[in-house]
């Protein structure tokens, strides 16, 4: 979900249950846009980090501390000089906003004890952080916005601090079932657009979430039903009841939530204790997949070209296949033309003669300038011709077939790819198969850092998942005994699988598990139905001279699988 203001309430929840009352021992800004603030209390040490960071704006209590510059900027030896020693006597949310302000006593210099507050504004592009007096006036904000920037606001010092009326929406902890009826379902067509336009700190997710869980979908319209949903996730949120998970799909992070709703048509979702560790592992895999796939880009776009000039190869190469099909039309030709070529007149443009296998007669077009025999040899010629073409077109096919299936699982590598060293095996494999060139000395024993996925199952088997072709020839060929269950998923770009047996019968549900991750880490992820082959290990065989990752089978039993792979424990 969007960071909305629901977000931000669990966020307020946890800092009032934490920081509140406790002294701000130290203030850094580590980034241009971003505050570290140390707060000692009774219970402990917090460190509270603000980002008024446009594309990610946050705030949450972080266990790790971060390198400031040696010179600290203005704005942070202004808050030292405000609020360094001041203690924290509220942290409050106006209304749902994505809003946070800390309320904090400190005693300026003339001995007065007054009270300055720290907002915290976090509203992407708009994101910033604003330290205010007691009359509501900004002493100084993160950023400067002038009457240039912003014609809705100036957030310069001496300005008086105020919400925009632009960003005002009702208060839904306030809302009332008419309020709710006469705003929402007046489109049957965008019910859960009305309810995050309409409420402030609503996200479209959660809006999605609330007509879910009163078991509408998005055209039907039921107000008194939309109505109690939503009234409950607002009562949960007066009451301080959050519930922190981070919902999966295709074994990504695909959004979170932070208030008990319908999560069911997820492919997993993983419980955590407190909302900024949600938000700090949520937001770190985020960044790291969108690291691996901006990597990765140079990979993709040279697997992608050569993918790209293959097929254009391969149809090129089967027309021509196609063209020799008329060779042995040829052929005839000159044969019927040695036996009745004979009966042919001078400067003849054609002859019709009998066709022994057909038993029809055949006309057969001639070149009036070449006698009989020069006819039958020139058609001769375009057989032989047309033969070389066949064989060649069916060796290249062969070879450009193969090449195009290796440059496929190298993709579904590169879309399984978690780290730079699995990145690292990947590249070693393109400059081994000649597609990309040695420069310099590459990366030696990557497999040592990046190993294939291991699984347990429910039973305590053990499998294990090649992430590319390298690692997919190292858990077949040396992992793996003869022995052992090998699972791939059915003529699909995919991981080969590894069962490991240790000499034990595998009960079904350990057979169905490693074809779901057969199916799961192939081209058919996401797939209800994938068909997957399974056979013994020592039936797999690795052609000489074939690509990596390419291996033959000719025993093999099939099955039909989903690619839910919930149920099965990860070891990391």
């Amino acid at each position: 979900m969007a960071f909305d203001g629901i977000t931000v309430s669990a966020i307020v929840h946890e800092l009032k249950n934490t920081i509140q009352g406790g002294r701000v021992y130290k203030i850094a800004q580590p980034e241009n846009d971003e505050l570290l603030i140390t707060v000692k209390c009774e219970t402990g040490t917090y460190r509270l980090t603000i980002s008024a960071n446009a594309s990610l704006p946050m705030a949450c209590l972080c266990p790790d501390n971060k390198t400031a510059p040696m010179t600290a900027p203005s704005f942070c030896m202004l808050l030292r000089k405000h609020i360094q020693n001041g203690r924290i006597i509220s942290v409050e949310q106006p209304s749902l906003e994505r809003i946070i302000r800390i309320n904090i006593e400190h005693y300026d210099e003339m001995g007065d004890l007054k009270v300055k507050t720290l907002i915290a504004e976090l509203m992407g592009k708009h994101s910033n952080i604003i330290l205010t007096d007691d009359n509501g006036m900004i002493i100084d904000a993160i950023k400067h916005v002038g009457i240039n920037t912003s014609s809705l606001r100036e957030v310069l010092p001496g300005r008086e601090y105020f919400i925009p009326s632009a960003l005002q929406k009702a208060d839904p902890l306030n809302a009332d079932e008419a309020d709710f009826a006469s705003h929402v379902g007046n489109s049957p067509s965008d019910i859960s657009k009305e309810i995050y336009t309409h409420y402030t700190g609503i996200s479209p997710f959660i809006a999605e979430r609330i007509l879910k869980d009163a078991g509408l979908s998005d055209n039907e319209i039921k107000p008194d039903r939309i109505f109690s949903a939503f009234e409950n996730v607002m009562n949960r949120i007066k009451n301080g009841e959050y519930s922190f998970h981070i919902l999966y799909e295709n074994g990504q992070p695909f959004d979170y939530c932070v208030v008990d709703v319908p999560t069911d048509d997820f492919e997993k979702a993983v419980e955590y204790d407190s909302v900024s560790t949600l938000l700090q592992d949520y937001y770190s895999k985020k960044a790291l997949s969108s690291r691996i796939r901006q990597k990765s880009s140079d990979l993709r776009k040279i697997v992608s070209t050569l993918l790209e000039k293959d097929v254009k190869k391969l149809d090129i190469h089967t027309r021509q296949l196609k063209d020799s099909e008329k060779k042995d039309r040829f052929r005839i030709y000159g044969e019927l033309l040695n036996t009745y070529g004979y009966s042919a007149p001078d400067n003849a443009r054609e002859i019709t003669v009998p066709n022994y296998y057909t038993n029809e007669d055949l006309t057969i077009p001639l070149d009036p300038d070449l006698s009989a025999t020069e006819n039958a040899k020139k058609y001769f010629d375009k057989y032989n011709k047309l033969k070389r073409t066949e064989e060649a077109a069916k060796n290249l096919i062969a070879e450009i077939s193969e090449e195009i299936s290796h440059l496929e699982s190298v993709q579904n590598s590169l879309e399984i790819a978690t780290s730079e060293d699995d990145l690292s095996q990947i590249r070693e494999e393109l400059v081994n198969s000649g597609y990309i060139k040695k420069h310099g000395k590459e990366k030696k024993n990557a497999r040592a850092k990046s190993e294939p996925l291991h699984f347990v199952t429910r039973e305590g088997f053990h499998i294990y998942v090649g992430k590319n072709n390298i690692q997919n020839e190292y858990i077949t060929f040396d992992l793996a005994n003869g022995n052992d269950w090998w699972f791939h998923a059915k003529k699909i770009p995919g991981s080969h699988v590894i069962v490991k047996t240790e000499g034990k019968e595998l009960p079904d549900s350990v057979f169905e598990d490693a074809a779901r991750l057969a199916a799961f880490y192939s081209k058919a992820k996401g797939n209800s139905r994938v068909e997957v082959d399974y056979v013994r290990r020592k039936e797999v065989k690795h052609p000489n001279g074939s690509k990596p990752g390419f291996v033959v089978y000719y025993t093999n039993y099939s099955m039909l699988i989903d690619s839910d792979i919930s149920g099965l424990t990860q070891i990391l």
